[in-house]
């Protein structure tokens, strides 16, 4: 079959009827249809109707190095001609995953000196579980089992990750989370501060961390997981105050700190790492999204010595793994990606151009009647849509006020994404000041649009 020559209507109904798709509701998708995707080139995508899109997404927060990068295709078609495939399990192993690791370990911050690796950040999460959980078992302490995560926390969809993410849509669908999480409040000013200023919120919602450790029990608390900026999250950015006090936290009572990279890793943020960009010391880190710039699928757990010591003198087999742990021709792309990273110098310009370029034109929406609150880190950007934003009054959730903009966005070839009424923007780090400008006069657009709709003025 020669999809090429099939009409957009006809893809759509093969694709409705053949395709379930990742978090969409399928009745809906058969009643409407997919919009068909079929190339891309920097921050551009083209649908199979020749339309021109921007995706201020980058994909699933993921292509940092812009799309059509022509060099990572033919390192994928190169390694695949040398070596395609062969496992990392039985005391093997294969260049490309041994120059990744040495790659990974000159980025990470000090004292990170083993990876493993998954093919995504949801089996990064899961590692992250069963690494902790045979850490504390191996100091002779299998009761430290609870891992404390927060609401609204994103940390992927298979089983334990969906259980460590904290919002009820992922734990309904069959009756999640699983024992032994357990989470608390995230640092959500805007929405829960109240008259509490940004730094005495950061220190009470941080806090939270130390009541609830001692309402489970030290000794039962392995571990807190939290990703630098929650991202699917509504992009959550934390009070300067909140990290620093999860840190002295998770040290006076001796449990281990996790920080989910997934999307904040491979310069997001300005830094290579959003651990970086806030002070944390993790004891482990995992990766994925940008690791490849979303061209293989890749992940991995980024491991500290202070676990790795553990591992190694009390452990023996680690029982735990991927067929395609270590994948060649992930591994190869993925070291080609971050060398481009490192040639074009791509955190130093988000940290220095292009992430207080967008800050600067973002503060611009704060004036904006619908806005009610901007937030900026790096390339990433949210836009809190409010009813009455000198009340700090929020829509009712049946308004599906972010749904509504996120259409208007669609129809006017735009990707920003709407989680429920907060609009987010994570556009690849290659993107220009001027393609700022681009894009954010089409979210200008689209507020405009969805403020007339909603008699907001």
């Amino acid at each position: 079959m020669n999809l090429e020559e099939k009409s957009t209507a006809e893809l759509q109904m093969l694709d409705s009827r053949h395709y379930l798709h990742p978090f969409t509701d399928p009745k809906a998708l058969l009643e409407k249809g997919a919009r068909v995707i079929t190339r891309a080139d920097g921050i551009y995508l083209w649908d199979s109707d020749g339309e021109k899109i921007l995706d201020a997404m980058a994909g699933l927060w993921c292509v940092n190095v812009g799309y059509g990068r022509e060099v990572l295709s033919r390192i994928a078609y190169e390694q695949s001609q040398e070596l395609p495939y062969y496992n990392s399990f039985f005391k093997t192993t294969h260049p490309p995953a041994i120059a990744l690791a040495k790659k990974l370990i000159e980025i990470t911050p000090e004292g990170f000196n083993q990876v493993f690796y998954t093919n995504s950040g949801s089996e990064a999460n899961d590692t992250v579980m069963r690494t902790v959980r045979r850490y504390w078992r191996l100091l002779e302490k299998p009761e430290k089992r609870i891992i404390i995560s927060r609401k609204g926390a994103y940390h992927g969809s298979t089983v334990a990750a969906a259980s460590l993410s904290g919002d009820s849509l992922y734990h309904e669908m069959d009756g999640l989370p699983i024992p032994d999480i357990v989470h608390i409040d995230c640092p959500y000013w805007y929405g829960k501060g109240g008259d509490l200023t940004p730094d005495e919120f950061g220190l009470k919602s941080a806090q939270s961390l130390d009541s609830k450790i001692k309402e489970l029990g030290p000794e039962k608390v392995a571990a807190f997981i939290g990703e630098p900026i929650q991202g699917a999250g509504g992009l959550i950015v934390p009070p300067d105050t909140y990290w620093p006090e999860i840190q002295r936290i998770c040290e006076k009572y001796g449990i281990l700190l996790i920080s989910d990279e997934v999307i904040c890793g491979f310069g997001r943020t300005g830094n290579w790492f959003g651990c970086e960009t806030y002070g944390i010391r993790p004891d482990l880190m995992s990766i994925a999204k940008g690791l490849s710039s979303g061209y293989m699928p890749i992940g991995g757990v980024l491991i500290h010595d202070r676990i790795m010591d553990v591992l190694i003198e009390k452990g023996g087999e680690y029982a735990h793994g991927f067929t395609y742990s270590g994948h060649p021709v992930a591994c190869a792309v993925a070291l080609e990606n971050i060398k481009i990273m490192e040639e074009e110098n791509l955190v130093d310009k988000v940290a220095n151009e292009t992430g207080p370029y967008l800050k600067k034109r973002w503060e611009e929406l704060e004036n904006h009647p619908l806005v009610g609150q901007v937030r900026n880190v790096g390339m990433l950007g949210a836009i809190e849509l409010v009813e009455n934003k000198d009340k700090r009054k929020f829509f009712s959730s049946s308004k599906k006020v972010g749904d509504t903009c996120r259409d208007f966005c669609f129809e006017n070839n735009f990707v920003m994404r709407a989680i429920h009424d907060t609009m987010i923007v994570s556009p690849a780090l290659t993107m220009t000041v001027e393609q700022i400008d681009e894009m954010f006069d089409l979210v200008k657009l689209c507020l405009d649009l969805t403020a007339d709709k909603f008699g907001i003025s």
